[in-house]
């Protein structure tokens, strides 16, 4: 069974993207191959980081990658931005994608407060990830090209 090829795209690649792809690995690493990238890829946040290890995901391995990593070179059934500076300035044309979605989330990273309001900000941004892919799970027409 050939699995579908899922690309999740933010500006930086050091949060939202990073999440989302290992929460879908996590609930699908079965049906899709799961990957992320970022136009401007920054590095992991620590923050992403930490909730993503309280909730038992270690970001072990992970890099921040650059969209030019994949584009032209996997083909890929669905491309989801996760944030509008990335669905903003994404080509519009990439070659070798299906279908393509945007799920616009905050940036964390952006977030002004002290060290426990930061986290509670990514702990937040985590769980909407965390619910928007179990929606997108619910359709079964996610499981195709």
């Amino acid at each position: 069974m050939n699995k579908v090829k899922v690309l999740f795209m933010c500006t930086g690649n050091s949060a939202r993207s990073q999440i989302a792809e290992s929460l879908l690995r996590r609930y699908a690493g079965d049906k899709f191959d799961v990957y992320s990238a970022g136009l401007e890829p920054k590095g992991i946040n620590p923050y992403t980081k930490q909730v993503m290890q309280e909730i038992g995901i270690t970001l072990e391995g992970h890099y921040a990658k650059h969209l030019r990593e994949y584009m032209g070179k996997l083909n890929f059934g669905f491309l989801i931005t996760v944030c509008a500076d990335a669905e903003e300035k994404c080509p519009a044309t990439f070659p070798g994608v299906s279908h393509r979605l945007h799920w616009s989330f905050d940036d964390p990273a952006a977030f002004i407060g002290s060290d426990e309001e930061k986290l509670q900000k990514f702990r937040d941004v985590r769980e909407r990830i965390d619910q928007k892919i179990k929606d997108w799970l619910t359709n079964p027409s996610n499981n195709k090209n």
